[in-house]
């Protein structure tokens, strides 16, 4: 294993044992859920549900619905449905792309991540839930927070760990590793394919 994914793996079983929240920052395409996923794997909370949420591809309505759930007919016609925090409770939620939550919408993540408390929409009862948050981006969230499109508590309460995850242009000692597990792989998919290797070059 090269040496930065050796690293970004320490810090990825120290992380997996502190009961705290995560913030994974990279570009696009460098593994961040997967890293998420190991952390839940590896943790304390390995036996509970491992649940993730999109928060780029929802708008801000869907988006509470989706995290908070629903009651039904809390709009014409809506059906019942939980949240994904309900849904992780005793276990990891991972908040994709976290940057691109509606600036309105990060007041209530706040709230839920201090306090393990939430209503359904629609709702009046109050739930309490055990959940562990893992967020990331690829956003530059400090000048997102200079522009007043982040809110700085938010940033607080997500960032007591967090792991860089360096692009493979940084890391090409990781490049053997990969192409390996990856021709492995494609060997394992299509049994006609015979097992070979590369050579250095």
């Amino acid at each position: 294993v090269g040496s930065a994914l050796a690293d970004s793996l320490k810090l990825v079983e120290r992380m997996a044992a502190l009961p705290r929240p995560v913030l994974i920052r990279g570009e696009r395409g460098t593994g961040k859920e997967l890293v998420a996923a190991a952390i839940h794997k590896a943790s304390a909370r390995k036996a509970g549900p491992f649940v993730t949420v999109n928060c780029a591809a929802l708008a801000e309505g869907l988006l509470e619905c989706e995290i908070f759930g629903q009651e039904e007919n809390c709009y014409p016609g809506a059906p019942f449905r939980r949240g994904r925090f309900e849904l992780a409770h005793r276990g990891t939620l991972f908040l994709d792309e976290v940057g691109n939550m509606p600036i309105d919408f990060q007041q209530k993540i706040l709230r839920v991540i201090e306090y393990q408390s939430f209503e359904r929409v629609g709702g009046t009862q109050t739930l309490k839930v055990d959940v562990r948050i893992i967020a990331a981006t690829n956003a530059d969230l400090e000048a997102d927070m200079r522009r007043g499109r982040f809110r700085e508590d938010l940033y607080d309460r997500l960032s007591f760990e967090t792991l860089r995850l360096p692009p493979l242009r940084e890391r090409k000692e990781d490049i053997p590793l990969l192409a390996e597990h990856f021709l492995n792989a494609l060997s394992a998919e299509i049994p006609s394919i015979a097992v070979k290797s590369f050579s250095k070059d």
